[in-house]
């Protein structure tokens, strides 16, 4: 069986509430959407988050490099899932002149490679949660029915923030992340606010989305250690990342990298540099399914905790890969995503993925994806068609 068609497009999906943290305010998503049709009429889509301020990428510069990475000829027949997926690990995009780090092409490569493992899924009858268990089983392949994620808070403050905390004790979550570092913001009073009304018990860990600098860093982060937080996200921006060899352990609390983790290039830089204990795997970011696998794996081997984490307005696409990822891999510290309902304003899916309460969610059912696009959403954001082949 052989890919005949691959198709891009750029959607434009506003949001249903304006999305702030230090490093960006949001209030509608720009995405890559690939669909990948076989021989047989089998359809695959997969999805891309394009972030300039997190791996280089732009809605323009992706589109452009799918379309210069000669992807027809990398098309290889595949007569089985284990070939798909020997196909997915080896698709390379065209060189991006000046990635050092080799991440500006990682949410184009993930929507191709999500589209490549959902046709072909469903066509050998293969749910994604079963590219775990082939290529990382004695390592990591833990079946889950269930599985939970946390809850967030943003640029809430004062009386908003109060009614959010209170909200995340009501939905009963047992892990929530805060953003912090946000201008005019008083993060000492928001914490407080949170901690008193979500109880001792709940997980909070907070996410700087790199607002803090090497001289202040510090005394942040020990001026919030007192609300009892399990982690610290991206203190500093990524320029900045080695003086977190120092940071952790002069203030005791974990780090996590984010914007610093896009590439298996940041994984060993920070593993050599002991500049974090946590990774943030986020698919689109860090490549697709299979390159953020083989950073669990990764993260594993060194010693290193991680979370899946999630970008903001992903649609179901990504919510859908994301819930198999999480109901087959093991050891997750924290859980991102499925937001859907929460906020964007199209989905693109005929099935509800939003976690309910508590944070629960199901693993999903059937093969690839386990979910089906409605054509008509599509439709409705699709600002842009780039056929890539066919």
């Amino acid at each position: 069986m052989r890919v005949k068609e691959i198709t891009a497009w750029q959607v434009l999906i506003p949001l249903k509430k304006p999305i702030q943290h230090a490093s960006h305010t949001r209030t509608e998503t720009d995405n890559l959407v690939v669909r990948v049709v076989l021989d047989d009429g089998t359809e695959g889509f997969g999805e891309g988050v394009p972030r300039e301020y997190v791996t280089g990428e732009t809605i323009d510069s992706a589109l452009a490099l799918l379309k210069r990475s000669q992807l027809p000829e990398q098309m290889e027949e595949c007569t089985s899932f284990k070939s798909t997926l020997a196909l997915a690990e080896r698709l390379r995009l065209a060189d991006i002149p000046g990635d050092e780090r080799g991440c500006q092409g990682n949410s184009a490569r993930c929507a191709v490679e999500l589209a490549l493992l959902d046709a072909f899924g469903k066509h050998h009858r293969h749910p994604l949660s079963d590219v775990t268990k082939l290529l990382a089983h004695d390592d990591l392949f833990e079946p889950k029915a269930h599985v939970r994620y946390s809850g967030a808070i943003t640029s809430s403050e004062g009386r908003k923030i109060r009614i959010a905390a209170w909200k995340m004790w009501v939905y009963n979550f047992k892990q929530l992340k805060v953003k912090v570092g946000i201008s005019g913001q008083d993060d000492v009073d928001r914490l407080g606010a949170v901690r008193w009304r979500v109880g001792k018990r709940m997980d909070i860990r907070i996410d700087a989305n790199e607002a803090w600098t090497p001289a202040n860093v510090r005394a942040k982060i020990l001026e919030l250690k007192p609300f009892g937080i399990t982690a610290v996200e991206q203190p500093l921006p990524h320029a900045d990342a080695a003086v977190l060899r120092e940071v952790r352990k002069d203030v005791g609390v974990p780090i996590m990298h984010d914007e610093s983790l896009c590439s298996m290039i940041d994984a060993e830089r920070a593993v050599g540099g002991e500049t974090c204990d946590l990774f943030n795997l986020r698919l689109s970011k860090c490549g697709g399914f299979i390159a953020t696998l083989r950073l669990a794996q990764f993260a594993q081997r060194h010693g290193l905790r991680y979370q899946l984490g999630c970008q903001v307005g992903e649609t179901a696409i990504l919510s859908a890969a994301g819930r198999h990822f999480a109901a087959s891999v093991k050891d997750i510290r924290y859980l991102e995503g499925s937001y859907d309902n929460h906020l964007v304003k199209e989905a693109l899916a005929t099935t509800n993925l939003t976690f309910g309460w508590g944070g629960w969610a199901p693993a999903l059912e059937g093969p690839g994806l386990g979910i089906t696009i409605d054509p008509k959403a599509l439709a409705r954001v699709a600002i842009r068609k780039e056929v890539l082949l066919g």
